[in-house]
């Protein structure tokens, strides 16, 4: 049977600020952990790096030029420099989606707090890339279409909304699609004896957790570029 209830482990007191030690935070920090590892191991096997690459090097490179061309065609050569701020935050939302597949792991991204936050990165970004390359024609417009009759910027307001609704959207749609599964199987769980929940549950979760998992990654991240690609206007036809 899964929990569903965000278990809340400790609290911290700092600077009279209370953090709570719940769920997900312990498993987030288990996932950065297995990120660091990760790239400590890459790091300290770059320095032994092959011309004819072979194991590990075969399986590193494939994976940095997969994705340099993911990145490539969806935000241009101009955005290139956001590649490793991608590459970080598909493998950390990719890992999350993937955890609940591990007993006693809570899926991070099954918790709302975790995908607004990682949902306000994208639209800082946003923000920060339209005025980088657009400079003041990206906040005019906020104020388009203005009619040459009316100098009052009624479109201001449905415009920022619009630009609001952005983070929500992908925020709620990851943590809808990912809390979903984790409902789904709780269920299922529920409904199927013990001796049968190696089978069907254990099928299941190949749908729940596995392709789920990696498709709802998939759309996070490359609605994160063309959003922030089109603020910026220096996506590549």
């Amino acid at each position: 049977m899964i929990d569903l209830e965000i278990k809340n482990h400790a609290v911290l007191n700092l600077f009279g600020i209370e953090i709570w030690i719940t769920d997900t935070i312990i498993s987030t920090w288990i996932i950065m952990g297995v990120l660091i590892a990760f790239g400590i191991v890459v790091r300290i096997k770059v320095r032994n790096f092959k011309e004819v690459p072979t194991g590990f090097q075969n399986v590193v490179e494939a994976l940095v030029e997969t994705f340099e061309g993911y990145l490539r065609s969806t935000i241009g050569d101009k955005l290139m420099f956001l590649g490793s701020w991608f590459f970080t935050l598909f493998l950390f939302i990719l890992l999350s989606n993937l955890s609940g597949l591990l007993p006693g792991m809570r899926t991070p991204t099954a918790d709302w707090s975790m995908t607004v936050g990682l949902a306000l990165v994208t639209f800082f970004l946003i923000q920060a890339m339209g005025v980088k390359y657009r400079g003041a024609g990206y906040v005019k417009d906020l104020f388009a279409p203005l009619p040459w009759w009316c100098p009052i910027p009624l479109f201001l307001p449905i415009n920022v909304i619009g630009e609001l609704a952005r983070p929500i959207s992908l925020s709620f749609r990851l943590f809808g699609n990912m809390l979903a599964g984790l409902i789904m199987m709780s269920l299922i769980y529920a409904l199927f004896p013990v001796f049968a929940m190696f089978v069907i549950p254990a099928a299941l979760h190949a749908y729940f957790d596995l392709f789920s998992g990696v498709l709802q990654t998939y759309i996070f991240v490359t609605l994160s570029m063309t959003f922030i690609s089109g603020a910026a206007e220096v996506a590549e036809a």
